[in-house]
């Protein structure tokens, strides 16, 4: 896998296809193989970028403590190398997707680089910033996994992330993702929390970005419940919203095709 530096840690990504391009950012506790049904299924249209976030997959932690801004940063530095480098004439931007975390972290972004951007998708992730009562649930997650291991975390927390009717016809995604998990530091796990729960609210993006922007929700999300989608739904001048009937937080997983059809149509009908 090709990698960038950034200050001075190995970040991997991985690229597929060609065409114009798109880069899929994994949220907390996963890394980029995650993307791989929609990999496959925009590869032939597109220029597929899939980064492992510092901390997950192949990718170094950076030191000390971070910021979601800090994570989006990497994201530049990415797209500088990979994006830049397969520009056709004067086109150098492109779609940015995030899962959960990275949304935040697209949503940071967009922010500060919304030229860059042609378009972007918050996939079961939100502009709010965490209440009370999320920072409380996130100050508990870092002491569990300070006393007891990121293993015994994820044994004890993945199973929330998916629907009912997933944890009985298909457990065996379950394991998969605490599979993943098994290969993330408590450190970078901590230095996630952490950021996610320093994020400011981003709803003033949502409103000022003058371009598409997608929403893929799940019916039955706990994480990112249903009703906090709702609320950002109206904000851009042009949304594009899809509700997944049958999903909780892992719609790329529970329903990986029509989640795939989903993305691909709004890159199609964007780019």
């Amino acid at each position: 896998m090709p990698f960038i530096l950034f200050q001075n840690k190995k970040i991997f990504y991985r690229i597929v296809g060609k065409g114009k391009p798109v880069l899929l950012l994994h949220g907390f506790a996963e890394d980029g193989t995650i993307w791989n049904e929609q990999a496959d299924a925009l590869e032939e249209n597109f220029l597929v970028i899939i980064p492992d976030l510092p901390g997950s997959g192949q990718s170094e932690i950076l030191p000390r403590k971070r910021t979601i801004e800090d994570y989006a940063e990497v994201v530049k530095a990415i797209s500088d190398e990979v994006i830049l480098k397969n520009k056709k004439g004067n086109q150098n931007q492109f779609s940015l997707i995030g899962h959960s975390m990275g949304g935040y972290i697209t949503l940071a972004f967009a922010e500060k680089y919304p030229r860059s951007l042609n378009s972007f998708g918050l996939f079961h992730s939100s502009a709010f910033s965490d209440d009370e009562q999320k920072i409380a649930t996130r100050k508990k997650g870092i002491e569990f996994i300070k006393k007891n291991g990121s293993e015994v975390f994820f044994k004890t927390s993945i199973a929330n992330l998916f629907s009912v009717q997933t944890k009985k016809e298909r457990p065996q995604l379950i394991t998969q993702l605490i599979n993943i998990g098994r290969n993330i530091l408590p450190e970078a796990l901590i230095q996630y929390y952490e950021a996610m729960i320093k994020r400011p609210d981003r709803t003033s993006v949502l409103e000022s970005f003058p371009k598409p922007i997608l929403f893929i929700a799940g019916k039955y999300d706990t994480a990112v419940p249903l009703e906090v989608s709702l609320r950002q739904f109206h904000l851009p001048v042009f949304s594009f919203i899809h509700i997944l009937q049958h999903s909780a937080h892992m719609g790329m997983w529970e329903e990986s095709k029509l989640s795939s059809s989903h993305l691909k149509d709004f890159l199609n009908d964007i780019l």
